[in-house]
């Protein structure tokens, strides 16, 4: 402003000169009352050239000042992001959500011109519900100055283009029922459609000051030659300026990984959301607020919109998450760039068919387990154990009696539980020693029985080798062929029957052995 105003002074200095030396040059032939006279009156003419600049640079600064009034409508979906790309423009990092409809603002600062204003922010919730909502932002008297911003969650992509369409029919909605004359929507219309066929490229010539373009540059343009609009290019023009937002972007690494999204997956949603943004003569722009990505573009493209700042900035559509696509650059046959790339996908393809909504997987609750101590584990194992029968070798022990010979006992058994479970010995016959073990009389029974074997091949029964030998030899012949009573008497079955015959046979010779020094094997085979 500082600049404008230097050269509104120096335009007026200029033209006041000359009025001066036109004045000056009839007054030599004056006299000196008449030179007196016209002094004053020149030094009234300085007056009225002062308070013309004054006036003048008041009037220029005047209308040189930023506009107020200039709002800005956000749309989209619940959780799309709206209120948090704002509050980052803002420089809020964490914005409390409202309901209904929220009211925030943008600072608009004019560096070079020293000015500043704001610019109204008016976020619809989500649900349309609220819709009625919109004539409170989006009034007639206020329709030209206002910026739609569809606002689209990337993190779902499947919802996009319905969600666009949704909202574009609400805008268009309610535009409808504003009272606005025809002609003043028609202009609007028109200006729409101008500024989406002399969008220019940016290039080196732009010019880097952020000065407002001159009427003058507006004339030439009218005159320039403007190409046509496309067969699809503004089929529904709403008369504002329409910019397409997509948000959470840094989502579509998520979508390669979790969903199998390729890059002709992300090429198929960029050509229908270009599409549509043809229709509406909208721009495009990916943000994240996450990654910090373009969030100054949609600021500065705003401005740009709405108060008429340069923008220098090229359309960008290398990166897939980062793209950026300004009202009158795109066409059909930039989208059709992108279908190129399609392997298994193909340009008239059903956006709903390819991009669909993934399963929902369902997520069982896993109670957690919590291992208890181990101390309170081992005292319940305890007390189970306790409440358990006695088990022997791992099985439970069967109280029903036995032979001696059929399951295995364990070592610590003494033989008084084996004789209370056999038939009671009759008097006369030998008793079984307390003190010998299980095992040992099984173990006596069998030695005997070989020993009467090997006997029997040494010579007949009733020879003098078995009864009438020497002493020695009479008593381990004797000791040999005999079995100890208690052997026969108990009551054990034996396992074969030629053993019971056998031994029956030597129990009924009437050789008797000692009671207490039973003859061992050893002196059976020694004889």
């Amino acid at each position: 402003m500082a600049a404008a105003a230097g050269r509104a002074g120096s335009f007026c200095s200029s033209a006041s000169s000359p009025g001066l030396g036109a004045g000056g040059g009839p007054a030599a032939g004056f006299t000196a009352s008449n030179n007196a006279e016209l002094r004053a009156g020149g030094e009234e003419d300085d007056g009225q050239n002062l308070w013309s600049c004054i006036l003048s640079e008041v009037s220029t600064r005047s209308r040189s000042k930023l506009p107020s009034g200039k709002n800005v409508l956000l749309l989209g979906e619940d959780g799309a992001g709206k209120t948090s790309l704002i509050g980052k423009l803002q420089g809020i990092e964490e914005y409390k959500k409202g309901r209904g409809m929220e009211y925030l603002y943008l600072n608009v600062h004019d560096e070079d011109r020293d000015d500043q204003t704001r610019c109204n922010v008016w976020i619809l919730d989500g649900d349309l519900y609220h819709k009625g909502l919109l004539k409170f932002a989006m009034e007639a008297n206020s329709l030209k100055d206002t910026l739609v911003m569809l606002v689209v969650d990337m993190s779902r992509p499947w919802t996009a283009l319905d969600s666009l369409q949704k909202w574009a029919s609400v805008v268009r909605e309610h535009i409808d029922k504003l009272k606005i004359p025809p002609e003043e929507i028609k202009d609007m219309e028109q200006k729409l459609v101008r500024d989406f066929q002399e969008y220019i490229e940016p290039g080196e010539d732009f010019p880097a000051s952020p000065q407002r373009r001159n009427t003058s540059i507006q004339e030439d343009k009218d005159d320039s030659v403007i190409l046509p609009l496309g067969a699809d290019t503004l089929t529904c023009n709403l008369g504002i300026p329409v910019v397409v937002v997509c948000t959470k972007c840094d989502a579509i690494s998520v979508l390669e990984k979790e969903h199998d999204y390729r890059d002709e997956h992300f090429d198929f949603i960029q050509s229908h959301i270009r599409r549509f943004c043809l229709q509406y003569g909208a721009a495009l722009i990916y943000t994240s607020v996450k990654e910090n990505k373009n969030i100054d573009l949609v600021y500065r493209y705003i401005v740009q919109k709405l108060y008429g700042f340069p923008f220098n900035v090229s359309a960008a559509v290398v990166e897939k998450d980062a793209v950026f696509i300004p009202a009158g650059w795109d066409n059909d046959k930039k989208i059709g760039i992108l279908h190129e790339n399609f392997q298994t996908l193909k340009a008239e393809d059903s956006f709903e068919d390819i991009i669909t909504k993934p399963p929902v997987r369902k997520f069982v609750h896993e109670k957690e387990i919590v291992a208890e101590d181990d101390q309170v584990f081992l005292m319940k194992q305890q007390s189970l154990l306790a409440k358990q029968p006695p088990t022997a070798a791992g099985r439970p022990v069967d109280a029903s009696p036995r032979v001696p010979g059929g399951s295995p006992r364990t070592p610590n058994r003494s033989v008084t539980s084996n004789v209370a479970s056999v038939t009671p010995i009759p008097t006369g016959s030998k008793k079984i020693d307390p003190n010998m073990k299980a095992g040992a009389t099984s173990e006596g029974v069998l030695a005997n029985f070989f020993n009467s074997l090997l006997s029997k091949k040494t010579g007949s029964p009733g020879g003098p080798g078995v009864g009438g030998g020497s002493p020695g030899g009479g008593g381990s012949g004797g000791g040999g062929s005999n079995l100890p009573p208690s052997a026969k008497k108990s009551g054990q079955k034996p396992v074969l029957t030629d053993v019971q015959a056998e031994l029956d046979r030597i129990s009924r010779k009437p050789e008797m052995v000692s009671p207490t020094t039973p003859t061992s094997p050893t002196e059976g085979e020694a004889s």
